[in-house]
């Protein structure tokens, strides 16, 4: 009999999966965003095939073309496509909210875990993160880009930097939370090892809260990275990035405001459907929301 209970043990998780996903999908608006942030994706992934021209070819015969038949969004100052340059662009700007989020969060979060687990780690860990509090996302991206020289690795490095401390708090609070259950004393009691607690009991009850945080997150990540771009401390030209090309564009307001008003509304349909997905996402997976 046991041998033909066996199978049916991760029936539980997949449960739990497809429940998220179908209380997910029964909202609308996160429906909605997370249709555009896929069709975003994709169009991004499949930029060098879907792109109908080089996104740096330049045609000054063609130079701040209003959007028509030819060219959908126009040309911008240099004649280059506005279409295929915000493709290329979206790719580098979802690839910094990506990276900002995942390496800042897989940090922060295991900053947090180790505080809330070390007592004696947690002033110096929650003191350095108060630190990093402390300073402005836009300071902290001109101290690495006085560093590491103004580029796509600067603002990277400052997206993750961002990310960490507010990671920090939050997996330490929810961390805090589950060392006072009883399921923790009860393995320190039979005595299981410091890693087996951090990792199964831990961390896999911290992972839920962690995760919405950063999906909350990830749309901030994208805005702040944008903002580094418009302000030159991003992607150098002729790489395309939103936030850069929105830059660009800004001289040219009342002659093409295509040019700049384009890359800015693909920033703004990107960052709200974030949020939307991730409020809707912290709504279904936080307990106290659904009574």
């Amino acid at each position: 009999m046991s041998a033909q209970l066996a199978p049916a043990a991760p029936a539980a998780p997949l449960s739990r999966r497809a429940g998220f996903i179908a209380r997910l999908a029964r909202d609308r608006i996160a429906a909605g965003a997370a249709i555009v942030l896929l069709i975003a994706a994709l169009g991004a992934l499949f930029a060098p095939w879907i792109a109908p021209y080089d996104p740096y070819y330049t045609d000054m015969a063609n130079v701040m073309a209003p959007p028509d038949g030819t060219h959908w969004f126009g040309t911008d100052n240099t004649g280059r496509d506005i279409l295929s340059r915000v493709l290329y662009g979206t790719r580098n700007t979802l690839a910094m909210g990506v990276v900002g989020v995942v390496f800042g969060g897989a940090i922060g979060g295991a900053l947090g875990i180790l505080a809330a687990f070390y007592r004696k780690l947690d002033p110096w860990i929650m003191r350095t993160v108060d630190i990093l509090l402390a300073f402005p996302a836009i300071l902290i991206g001109l101290a690495v880009a006085a560093v590491f020289g103004a580029g796509l690795t600067a603002v990277l490095i400052a997206l993750v930097i961002e990310t960490i401390p507010g990671t920090a708090r939050v997996s330490r609070g929810a961390a805090i939370g589950v060392m006072g259950q009883e399921f923790i004393e009860a393995g320190r009691a039979v005595g299981v090892s410091n890693h087996t607690l951090m990792w199964r009991y831990l961390t896999l009850n911290c992972i839920s809260t962690i995760s919405v945080s950063l999906t909350l997150r990830f749309g901030q990540v994208i805005l702040l990275g944008s903002a580094l771009g418009f302000l030159g401390l991003g992607a150098q030209p002729p790489v395309a990035e939103l936030g850069m090309m929105a830059a660009q564009g800004r001289d040219y307001l009342f002659m093409a405001p295509h040019i700049a008003t384009i890359p800015s509304l693909a920033i703004f349909i990107i960052v709200l459907a974030a949020n939307l997905l991730g409020d809707a996402v912290r709504d279904v997976l936080d307990p106290r929301l659904q009574q």
